[in-house]
């Protein structure tokens, strides 16, 4: 990973973390801080992206100077069209919840775990309907997984947002690899006339390839195809910041395209209930447009070793304290 723009990044999300910090009254920040002291704790991979409510301080009750300092930590921790995308589900949100007559403020949660200012490892994550980030930062690097985003409705038909598609790029990327597939590649890749009714991994602790289909691999698809997975692929990567989004790809690159396998459910026209994921050896990609007649999607971003950060706490910890038995 380019060492110094992962260093760019870990400051700027250390100095939008004060930012925020400094614009909280005391009992938001005990409710902001409120965390195990160690971040490996089993309860902090706990996470859900229905609604409800969640451990940490919920932004239902931020002025604007607090909540411009949320936005702009949650700007810091993705790329550019990642912010779009973040920012995209709470806007999506708000139409949904205006069609339903449920007005009022943004309810999501955010934690920060550990000291930013410390020597240590640190992190923060905002939870809620639909979004879920979350971050983990050590000197080692950055990790940004599970990530997921979700649209309800996939499609908005009415309103300001009327034609806004949040998801619009992944779905259409996975259904044009889909459609120019031949009868026997479509064979190995469609698994399923009917699509499961969500991600096969929902809000798991921990992400398990093996409970996604085989798929069509890389390897045996034209390089037409091939080239539309690896822009699929890249468009969830892309969403993290620059060097990590090309750290992650070059450990795919180095572990061989080819372990990249993509598998379809459902129907194949716009409109159409359908599910895709994308699995590899490390990586975890899982879209699906099911509920609501095909239009409330679903997607996220898992990675075998990386999420919650736990490759970079390990090490942390073996290193400081000695391997835990």
């Amino acid at each position: 990973m380019g060492v110094h723009r992962a260093e760019a990044t870990a400051r700027e999300m250390r100095e939008a973390v004060r930012a925020l910090l400094s614009v909280l009254d005391p009992a938001q920040v005990r409710e902001l801080r409120a965390a195990p002291d160690r971040l490996d704790a089993p309860e902090l991979r706990e996470w859900t992206y229905l609604p409800g409510p969640r451990p940490g301080l919920s932004t239902e009750g931020l002025d604007g100077r607090q909540r411009e300092a949320v936005d702009a930590l949650l700007a810091a921790a993705h790329s550019t069209p990642g912010a779009e995308l973040a920012r995209g589900a709470v806007e999506v949100e708000r139409h949904r919840r205006t069609t339903v007559g449920a007005t009022g403020p943004d309810r999501y949660w955010m934690r920060l775990l550990g000291d930013p200012d410390g020597d240590g490892p640190w992190g923060w994550r905002l939870n809620g309907h639909h979004l879920a980030v979350h971050v983990l930062v050590t000197a080692a690097g950055i990790r940004v997984t599970p990530h997921f985003v979700g649209a309800e409705p996939a499609l908005i038909t009415d309103g300001p947002q009327a034609g806004r598609r949040l998801l619009g790029p992944e779905e259409d990327l996975a259904r044009e690899l889909v459609t120019g597939l031949d009868a026997g590649r479509r064979a190995r890749a469609v698994f399923a006339a009917a699509p499961p009714d969500d991600i096969l991994t929902r809000a798991d602790p921990f992400a398990d390839p093996g409970l996604l289909p085989a798929g069509l691999p890389h390897g045996d698809m034209t390089p037409g195809q091939q080239r539309l997975l690896v822009r699929l692929v890249r468009r969830y990567l892309d969403r993290a910041p620059a060097a990590y989004a090309e750290q992650c790809w070059a450990e795919t690159v180095a572990r061989g395209p080819d372990t990249l396998a993509f598998a379809w459910a459902g129907g194949r026209a716009p409109g159409d209930r359908h599910y895709y994921c994308v699995r590899g050896p490390d990586l975890l990609i899982e879209y699906d447009n099911t509920q609501d007649d095909g239009n409330h999607a679903h997607s996220v971003w898992r990675h075998v070793r990386h999420d919650w950060g736990a490759d970079l706490l390990r090490a942390h910890y073996t290193e400081r304290h000695g391997p835990r038995h």
